[in-house]
């Protein structure tokens, strides 16, 4: 049954008012939201919340409320709890190798850095679909209504009508036969910046047996300072005892017991410092694990390694082949290729390109399509003839021919982008000499201070119990006691610092040379690694 034409006005015009109504709406959508920021610069932004806290989207509250909340962020509820602490064996002193084991599996660091070589790897794959076909299923159906009037001399005013329905299923596929190596060349980029990806994953597990390596020995070296801090403790208690005894025979100065006294208020002091020193140590290492600050592994002690000479190599010996095996390298230069793989399908945009195009169609009812329009990334359908069976192959080829010099911009960005890429990596080449040459010097200074430090250590521990047998004899002054004691004090703690640095020092230079890995069992990074 046709509607009336004054029916038919009144929906057409329906139809432009609510249309017209709602482009006047989205137009103020945009400025609108302002209202979503703070009022002003000199005045707290308070949030909406909901039940729990957390803060929703939508414009602050009053400027009273803000005013008495100030620049304080609600509670929320959703961040309200936190990691709970490692499961660890709390019976078990962890070794620096089992450390470095679960840093590895439970640091953020290594599992961003896994997902980043796993989506560069997806990259590549998407890149290789555009070798395969596309084909496309499409059912569409629909419902057309017209109608119009005329009047002519002959047959005077008359009027048509016309109601069309029907459904088509459509079967379509688009193939990219040939783009003189574009696909080829995007699908090179991809798979370099997969390498690329790959060595940074390496990388970063590197840096994280480097950072847990120099944690541990860095608490090792306050734990020895602790331990050098109680026996100074202990030393002065026997001073002070020895002071008082001489005192009490009549030897003994009224002043040598307030020195006594003073040096033990000193050296319990330095037991407290070093007692700090050993928990802030403690939490840099439970931090470069990467687990919670909450945690409380128990740490095994370091074994007792020998410090040769053997560790020290020369720098010629060791440059050449540490620059083709570090990480950052390896990196630089697969993303120099993977710029000049990006020329070559920059310049493959200028060449023709070779396709086939198929449809398969079936329409029922009236309707007569002869397209249908592109949804999303999906493509339009064309070349549909409006028959109830209809089917269609086409071979061509196109040919840009100008596009307002939107290729050769793009040209000129990717061989900008490789000749940038090139000098990164001259840059990173150079650096790396550079961090290598350092790290090998710091090794030898840290050596050559272990080996005067434990000389030092000898002759201090030598000088001090002379001079502490000398007063208990009543043949020394308490002067001459004191002073070997804080020197003997200095010496152990240069000694331990000196140890730590030199072990660091070969952590840091197998990371320079890129031959950092598993620890040894030794507790330290082996020579193989350094």
């Amino acid at each position: 049954m046709r509607a009336p034409e004054p029916t038919l006005r009144l929906i057409v015009l329906a139809a432009a008012l609510a249309a017209a109504w709602a482009i006047s709406g989205l137009t103020g959508c945009a400025t609108s939201s302002i209202d979503l920021a703070p009022p002003a610069p000199d005045r707290p932004w308070q949030p909406q919340t909901d039940a729990g806290g957390n803060i929703v989207a939508g414009p602050p509250r009053s400027a009273n409320d803000a005013a008495q909340v100030g620049y304080t962020l609600p509670r929320s509820a959703a961040l309200a709890s936190i990691e709970p602490a490692a499961a660890l064996d709390a019976n078990h002193a962890y070794t620096l190798p089992e450390l470095i084991d679960l840093a590895e599996s439970t640091n953020p660091l290594t599992r961003i850095a896994w997902n980043d070589a796993r989506n560069a790897a997806l990259a590549a794959g998407i890149a290789k679909t555009a070798y395969l076909p596309q084909l496309t299923a499409t059912a569409m159906g629909g419902y057309e209504a017209a109608s119009g009037a005329a009047s002519t001399p002959l047959l005077g005013n008359t009027s048509t009508n016309s109601n069309i329905h029907g459904t088509v299923s459509v079967l379509s596929l688009q193939w990219l036969l040939f783009d003189f190596g574009g696909r080829r060349a995007r699908l090179d980029a991809a798979k370099q910046l997969s390498v690329a990806a790959n060595v940074a994953f390496t990388s970063v597990h590197q840096h994280v047996i480097r950072d847990v390596s120099i944690a541990y020995y860095t608490y090792e070296a306050a734990s020895a300072r602790e331990q050098t801090a109680q026996q100074a403790l202990e030393n002065a208690d026997g001073i002070l005892s020895a002071a008082r005894a001489r005192r009490k025979q009549g030897v003994g100065t009224v002043v040598e017991v307030a020195q006594a006294t003073q040096n033990r208020a000193q050296a319990n002091l330095l037991k407290v410092q070093a007692d700090g020193a050993v928990s802030d140590s403690y939490l840099s290492l439970v931090s470069a694990l990467g687990i919670s600050p909450l945690s409380k592994p128990m740490i095994a002690p370091l074994p007792a390694r020998m410090l040769t000479p053997a560790l020290h190599q020369s720098v010629d010996e060791i440059v050449a082949d540490a620059i083709a095996r570090r990480p950052d390298v390896q990196g630089a230069y697969a993303l120099e290729q993977a710029n000049q793989a990006k020329i070559r399908a920059a310049e493959s945009a200028f060449m023709p390109r070779i396709f086939l195009s198929a449809t398969a169609a079936y329409g029922t009812g009236t309707t007569s399509i002869t397209a249908i329009p592109p949804v999303g990334d999906q493509a339009a359908t064309v070349n549909l003839n409006g028959s109830r069976r209809s089917g269609s192959i086409f071979l061509g080829v196109t040919i840009p021919l100008y596009d307002g010099g939107l290729r050769s911009a793009v040209l000129m960005q990717a061989r900008n982008d490789a000749d940038s890429a090139s000098a990164q990596l001259t840059h990173t080449r150079q650096e790396a000499v550079r961090q290598i040459v350092a790290a090998q010097n710091g090794l030898s200074t840290s050596l050559a201070s272990n080996d005067a430090a434990k000389a030092l250590v000898e002759a201090a521990q030598t000088t001090y119990d002379a001079a502490f047998a000398a007063y208990r004899h009543g043949v020394g002054t308490i002067t001459d006691v004191l002073l070997t004691q804080n020197q003997l004090l200095a010496a152990q703690n240069a000694y331990a610092d000196s140890y730590s640095a030199a072990l660091s020092a070969a952590a840091t230079l197998a990371l320079a040379t890129g031959e950092i890995g598993t620890p040894s069992l030794e507790g330290a990074p082996s020579q193989q690694d350094q």
